[in-house]
C-alpha cells in the first residue's frame, strides 16, 4: 500500500471497532460528580488528560514502540506492554486497555498485517503480553510507513474523538459542540507530538493522581453507561 491516508482515515473512524466506545477512562465518574457538567468544563478536563495521560503514557508508548521497531528490535514491544499493565493503576482501566489491545491486535492481523503485529499477538495469546492499543497501533503506523509524527498525531488525535464521541453521550454535549472542542483541540495535539519527542522511556509511566482515582472510582458507581 503506497498511499498511507486511507489507512490512517479507516484505524481513526469513530466507526472503526476498537472497543472505545465502551469506555469513558474515568469521565464518567466525572460526570456523575459534576466536575464535568457541560462543554467548557469537558473540554478543560480533556485537556489535562491529552497534556498528562496521553503525553506521558500512552502517547510516549506509541513513540518507544515505534522506534523499537525502527531498531527492528520488536521484543521492546514486550518490555513498553508490561511497563503499561504495570504502572495503569485502576483495575477497570488496566482491564480495558487489555481487552483493547487485544481486540485491536486481532482485527488489524485481518486488516494490516505485519511481522511485528503478528508476534506481539502471539506473545498476548501465549500471556506472556497483555495487550495494549498504543503498541498495536505503533506496530501498524510502522508497517504501513507512517511517519513517526503522523502516527502520533493520528493516535493523540483517535484517543481524543473516541472521548468526545462518548460525551455526546453521557454528559450529553451536542453534535456539533464535540466537533468544535475537537477542533480547538488540534493545536494542542500538536503540542503534545512535540513533547512527546521530547520526553525520555524513563518517563513512560508518569501518573495523573486525579485522573487515576476518578478511575478506581468508577467502579463503585451504582449507574454506568460505560465499563472504565
Amino acid at each position: 500500500m503506497t498511499n498511507g491516508l486511507m489507512p490512517l482515515l479507516q484505524l481513526s473512524d469513530s466507526q472503526f471497532p476498537s472497543g472505545a466506545f465502551s469506555h469513558s477512562f474515568g469521565f464518567e465518574t466525572y460526570i456523575q460528580e459534576d466536575v464535568v457538567t457541560g462543554t467548557e468544563s469537558f473540554k478543560q478536563a480533556l485537556l489535562v488528560f491529552l497534556k498528562k495521560q496521553l503525553v506521558f503514557n500512552d502517547g510516549l508508548a506509541c513513540r518507544l514502540a515505534y522506534e523499537s521497531m525502527e531498531r527492528d528490535s520488536p521484543e521492546g514491544l514486550l518490555d513498553i506492554d508490561h511497563v503499561l499493565f504495570a504502572t495503569c493503576v485502576a483495575r477497570e482501566t488496566r482491564e480495558g486497555n487489555r481487552k483493547m489491545g487485544e481486540r485491536l491486535a486481532k482485527l488489524c492481523m485481518e486488516l494490516y498485517p505485519s511481522p511485528d503485529l503478528s508476534e506481539y499477538l502471539s506473545w498476548i495469546k501465549k500471556k506472556q503480553a497483555y495487550g495494549h492499543p498504543a503498541v498495536v497501533l505503533a506496530a501498524v503506523y510502522h508497517s504501513l510507513g507512517i511517519p513517526k509524527e503522523s502516527a502520533l498525531e493520528t493516535f493523540l488525535f483517535t484517543n481524543l474523538s473516541s472521548l468526545v464521541q462518548n460525551a455526546v453521550r453521557g454528559i450529553p454535549i451536542g453534535q456539533t459542540a464535540g466537533q468544535k472542542i475537537l477542533l480547538d483541540l488540534q493545536p494542542y495535539v500538536i503540542v503534545a507530538v512535540e513533547s512527546i519527542m521530547g520526553l525520555c522511556p524513563d518517563d513512560l509511566g508518569a501518573g495523573s493522581p486525579g485522573l487515576e482515582i476518578a478511575q478506581m472510582h468508577h467502579e463503585r458507581l451504582n449507574v454506568r453507561l460505560f465499563m472504565s
